[in-house]
């Protein structure tokens, strides 16, 4: 079986748990793929389903432009020993989010999701699809309407429940991203045992929580 894992944040209306949701039916539609949903409050009870898991897919809401502060929690939780021990290098990667704005500085949110992916030495992999409602032949229907490329870029209204926003379209646009991560993860782990680097240790941890970094100097 291939392993997800999605980590994300999601408060207010609900929007981006519903966005977490889509991911998950959508990978799940990858034949021998398991995917586990873990809200970032519960993260200390799934360290070791993270680290065992091919993929882990990030989601939280851009709030002012920037990562929700409780998402930026659980990252900062893996500056210690995740990220000195290269625990998740080669892992895949992904992620999306959704504000109430069109733009609402999307763009930078999914940036600083890339970078974190990136010092944990992950790979990350974009939307497979090129932007909706390019045109006057294009419609809020389109998939991938707000076009984003290095994640799911969802957009809900302000003032209406998370049954109905993200509009259906986004909510499309999520699943098909799932799907399309499961099976560049299927792809990937298959090739990675089959011709596994020399550097691929696929470093383990058994504590509870990840160490910080004043933990494994102390203990040195």
């Amino acid at each position: 079986m291939t392993k997800i894992a999605i980590v994300y944040y999601s408060n207010f209306k609900g929007n981006t748990e519903t966005l977490a949701k889509a991911i998950m039916r959508g990978a799940q539609s990858v034949a021998d793929t398991e995917v586990v949903m873990i809200h970032t409050d519960d993260v200390d009870q799934h360290w070791q389903t993270l680290h065992a898991s091919d993929a882990i897919i990030f989601g939280t809401p851009t709030y002012i432009g920037s990562v929700a502060a409780k998402f930026k929690e659980f990252i900062e939780k893996l500056a210690g020993e995740v990220w000195l021990a290269r625990m998740w290098t080669n892992k895949i990667a992904g992620g999306f989010t959704v504000s109430a704005g069109r733009s609402g500085d999307k763009l930078s949110c999914l940036q600083q999701l890339v970078t974190f992916a990136s010092q944990m030495g992950m790979i990350w992999v974009p939307v497979r699809i090129t932007g909706g409602n390019y045109s006057s032949h294009g419609s809020e229907e389109d998939l991938n309407r707000m076009a984003g490329y290095l994640g799911v870029m969802a957009q809900a209204n302000i003032d209406e429940p998370a049954e109905l926003a993200p509009p259906p379209s986004d909510i499309k646009t999520a699943e098909m991203h799932g799907n399309h991560i499961a099976n560049v993860t299927r792809q990937f782990a298959h090739g990675r045992t089959a011709f596994p680097a020399e550097y691929d240790t696929q470093a383990k941890s058994d504590a509870s929580v990840p160490m910080t970094l004043a933990q494994l100097m102390a203990s040195e």
